[in-house]
């Protein structure tokens, strides 16, 4: 039998490669930039054409390359960080796997300008499909020009895998700030078809993390900085009343190389116990610094994973640094040690107290030998008025509302109007008679429980009023239909250019909802009106802000553009768990949902009610 095995010609091996590196045009920026960093440039241009599918290019003034230097970049596994394998153990620069330019070379046309300082003259390369086409001399500035054209031209099949425009450019923006982050001493410029959407002048981190965020970035970020033997920890926390509902903005960096980690993720969150709600996620960007040899930074390809010596150890360092700093500018709580913070309850009444605490005249003719009851302890006093209080709701149907827990003076008010007829028959067929329609009662501030002919109905408000209002809003923007209230004083805000690159391209479906919105140039719009539904209910300001995280979440689904709005300006103005309701408003929200095409599920997929039948609640109390 012949020999069947055989070496990979180059060309394939480098396709191969690129699987791993390259996968997709922001790959190709973050090789690219972390190359023109290591090779000390002070400023760095980015061009993006069609979304980095036509063109990306990277133009830095770097030290630049000989011409025996710029021919072997393009081979497989050139570098010129790695002399032995101890090198492995004490890297601080980016790239050093030398694969970078030999993947990117094998799946697209590639064209390079480079020059050392102190040459009169550089040098051109042009290479596709991993083969050399052009090498010659030609002018060229200081530095490294890099041309990436037509990625994945050669694998068809890679290039149909890419998603649209706004989801790869939303890929390459994250990479860009990620490096920029980590290089705040650098001066970058990016260019999107031919228009800047990023300047960053060199400054301190704070200064960049604003330039990146925008400048409503400022007032939300708390500084940590912690200096141990082992590691040294630096840079911002969010305020936890700016924390968000979706994830975003949190970032780590270990050797000023960016990573993704969620054990330290969760040392973050355990810091802000009890700051945030669970479902709520604050804005980080943390640096930590530590012996190279104590992390192993190769083990993934992207470079994005690393493994700690001592991860506990970290773990406990970061959540302390973050704990202390939140102290530090006061967003912790005050402790209170009158009072145990579990039992917030009432007070007992004055009347009360007298009944059942003994009066100092009767404690004080007790003979010596009588045995008396000790006092009742604060906490006793309150169990007791609220197991009272319970106990007389049950008599007294209509005072369901006294025993909410919570401030009630943040709720905020919610008009759904009500349609309720003599009978009301759902798709389900849920018969529902006015006359002998108890009043709707709210569990925890969360869910709506309504008598049904069969038994009863629990209703999830939140996903409910999204089902609502993704229906409504659907409507509008098919239609056109959208009502807008004007605002008496026209409010400014200001976004990050990655937000204003997604507000932009969706500002016109946005404004058939009711919104009044104009660009005002470079990153601030100005918001004349807004939907009625929305007025005196929330702030403008933080409705677009959920509008763009949820409509960045939804790109990613390739949800079509008008659904993908809908759903995201449901998920952003809906009623949220923990707001109370009253009953006309329970009651309007029930009848505008079994008025829903769909009412069963909300636009995310949760669903919005289950029904209980007697028999079923009967058997649980079966013996």
């Amino acid at each position: 039998m012949a020999d069947i095995i055989q070496l990979l010609p180059d060309a394939i091996a480098n396709q191969i490669a690129a699987g791993e590196v390259i996968q997709r045009p922001a790959s190709v920026v973050k090789e690219l930039l972390e190359n023109a960093i290591d090779a000390g440039s002070t400023k760095i241009q980015v061009l993006i054409k069609d979304a980095g599918k036509t063109l990306l290019q990277i133009i830095d003034n770097g030290c630049g390359m000989s011409e025996t230097d710029a021919r072997m970049s393009f081979e497989r596994h050139a570098t010129s960080k790695i002399r032995s394998a101890q090198d492995l153990f004490a890297i601080r620069t980016m790239g050093f796997r030398g694969e970078a330019l030999a993947s990117i070379a094998a799946v697209a046309q590639v064209e390079m300008k480079t020059r050392q300082k102190s040459k009169e003259v550089g040098h051109l390369l042009r290479v596709e499909a991993s083969k050399v086409l052009t090498q010659e001399a030609c002018q060229a500035a200081p530095g490294t020009s890099i041309a990436v054209k037509n990625l994945f031209y050669n694998v068809p099949a890679r290039r149909n895998f890419l998603k649209s425009n706004p989801v790869e450019l939303k890929h390459i923006l994250e990479e860009f700030t990620r490096i920029a982050m980590a290089n705040p001493d650098i001066h970058f410029i990016v260019h999107r078809d031919n228009e800047e959407i990023f300047h960053l002048t060199p400054g301190n981190l704070r200064q960049r993390v604003v330039g990146l965020f925008g400048s409503n970035a400022n007032k939300k970020l708390i500084p940590v900085e912690e200096d141990t033997d082992i590691v040294r920890i630096r840079g911002y926390v969010g305020k936890p009343e700016f924390a968000k509902k979706s994830r975003g903005n949190q970032y780590f960096f270990v050797n000023d190389r960016f990573i993704k980690s969620g054990y330290l993720h969760h040392a973050i969150m355990g810091a802000y116990e009890e700051l945030i709600a669970r479902e709520q996620y604050p804005l980080y960007v943390i640096f930590i610094e530590i012996d190279p040899a104590k992390i192993d930074i190769n083990v993934h390809p992207t470079k994005q994973e690393i493994k700690f010596d001592d991860e506990r150890l970290v773990y406990n360092y970061l959540k302390v640094a973050v704990r202390h700093a939140l102290g530090q500018h006061h967003a912790m709580p005050s402790l209170d040690f009158e009072q145990e913070s579990t039992f917030n309850l009432p007070v007992i009444s004055p009347e009360r107290e007298k009944e059942i605490l003994p009066s100092k005249a009767s404690g004080s003719n007790l003979g010596k030998g009588s045995y008396s009851s000790p006092p009742l302890s604060q906490r006793e006093r309150n169990n007791l008025a609220n197991w009272e209080k319970m106990y007389a709701s049950m008599t007294q149907p209509g005072d369901e509302e006294d025993f909410i827990e919570g401030p009630e003076k943040e709720q905020q008010a919610l008009t759904l109007e009500s349609s309720m007829s003599a009978t009301n028959q759902d798709n389900d067929g849920l018969e529902i008679n006015a006359k002998e329609q108890k009043a709707p009662y709210q569990i925890h501030r969360t869910y709506i429980l309504n008598q049904i002919k069969s038994g009863f109905i629990l209703i999830d408000q939140q996903a409910a009023h999204e089902r609502i209002l993704y229906e409504g809003y659907l409507e509008k923007l098919q239609d056109q239909s959208g009502t807008s209230q004007q605002q008496l004083f026209t409010q400014t805000v200001e976004f990050s250019p990655g937000d204003t690159e997604i507000l932009l391209g969706i500002l016109d479906e946005i404004n058939l909802l009711g919104f009044d919105i104009q660009h005002f140039g470079k990153n601030t719009f100005i918001i004349n009106g807004i939907p009625a539904e929305l007025v005196g209910r929330k702030d403008e300001s933080k409705v677009l802000d959920q509008l763009i995280a949820q409509y960045k979440f939804g790109i990613e689904l390739n949800l079509d553009i008008k659904e993908n709005i809908a759903r995201s300006m449901a998920r952003s103005a809906a009623i949220k768990r923990g707001q109370s309701l009253t009953k006309e408003e329970m009651q309007g929200l029930i009848d505008k949902l079994f008025a829903c095409a769909i009412p069963y599920k909300s636009p995310t997929g949760r669903n919005c009610f289950h029904t209980f039948e007697l028999e079923e609640v009967a058997k649980l109390f079966e013996g």
